[in-house]
């Protein structure tokens, strides 16, 4: 998958490197270094056993917490197209919101590993709905609507999995299903993003341009595609090209079927990831391989909905595909927790 990523990154981006950088392999070689660093954390994950990862739940989180709140630091965040994502360290960059969704995922199968029973009162699920609240808070600030998503539907999915009563699951379901709407209405720029996705081609333009480009590439693609680097979509037409939308030059070049088999492979990792999950005879371990598997299952299934129109657009990444280290080095390494599970049982 990762060395697949790098080659449509590559195809996605050659043009617009080229012309902003002066070298039009610049976005590959971030992603190499990514790769490699990616690697080296999902061999050490491996091979450390996975319970010592227990004993960092509060460690985990506090240090989430602590980058999610550096973005908002002036010199500190990292502001890119209206929105404060990073934080810089000179030319290096993190995106906090990524190690957060894996570390609430830890934080979640630690505390109900350890305090199993409490799942079935509302009061006992408290400390688990309050961690995640303050890092949907702290997500959405930045504004990143889509990652605050994630977060959510993975706190609905592990408290369900961690077998609350369907009552107790439906008393926090209904809060979060009514939160959807108003943080739509709370800003204009989702109501016009909402608008957009509801009828792109009434602001071609502007809100809309994005959809728009995606859908040409998608529809150009065909069955069979126009082939490998033979997008015309990358040439500047569709704006992130190589990051959020490259699910859409993948579709246009390798066409209806392409995307068939790519969307088999993430299948097969995540039924593999739910496979070791419910295999695991430690409930750390079944938590932690289901939650895992979770964060990478429904980054893959939002971004597919957002390229394909389905939903309103938002940036998200494409797990181990789409240009970005903080998200392949983290993803890999959850990979490598996931390898670690499955050995230890």
């Amino acid at each position: 998958m990762v060395v697949f990523g790098c080659v449509m990154i590559y195809s996605a981006s050659y043009y617009t490197a080229e012309v902003q950088y002066g070298d039009s392999f610049y976005f590959v070689k971030k992603q190499v270094i990514g790769a490699v660093a990616g690697f080296a954390a999902m061999a050490a994950m491996c091979f450390v056993p996975y319970n010592k990862l227990e004993k960092f739940k509060y460690p985990a989180i506090i240090i989430a917490a602590i980058l999610l709140l550096l973005v908002f630091v002036p010199g500190v965040g990292v502001t890119n197209y209206g929105a404060t994502r990073w934080i810089g360290f000179g030319s290096f960059t993190i995106q906090p919101s990524e190690v957060a969704k894996y570390a609430y995922a830890l934080f979640v199968a630690a505390y109900f590993s350890k305090n199993y029973k409490k799942v079935k009162t509302i009061k006992g699920v408290l400390p688990v709905l309050a961690v995640g609240a303050l890092f949907c808070l702290l997500v959405i600030l930045e504004p990143n609507m889509s990652i605050t998503m994630c977060i959510g539907i993975l706190m609905l999915a592990l408290v369900f999995l961690s077998g609350a009563s369907i009552k107790n699951f439906l008393v926090i379901l209904v809060p979060c299903v009514i939160a959807i709407p108003v943080l739509i209405i709370a800003e204009p720029y989702r109501l016009q993003r909402l608008s957009a996705f509801l009828d792109p081609w009434s602001s071609p333009l502007d809100e809309g341009y994005q959809l728009i480009q995606s859908l040409y590439a998608l529809g150009n693609g065909g069955l069979f595609g126009v082939g490998l680097f033979n997008s015309t979509q990358k040439y500047r037409f569709l704006p992130f090209a190589e990051s959020d939308f490259i699910l859409s030059v993948m579709g246009e070049e390798l066409g209806f079927i392409g995307i068939t088999l790519f969307f088999a492979a993430c299948g097969f990792i995540i039924w593999r990831g739910f496979r070791i999950a419910k295999r695991c005879k430690n409930r750390f371990g079944y938590l932690l391989a289901a939650g895992f598997t979770l964060v990478y299952g429904i980054q893959v299934i939002i971004n597919a909905l957002v390229v394909s129109g389905t939903i309103p657009p938002t940036g998200l990444p494409l797990p181990l595909i789409s240009s970005g280290n903080t998200s392949l080095v983290i993803t890999m390494a959850s990979m490598g927790v996931l390898y670690n599970i499955s050995r230890g049982g």
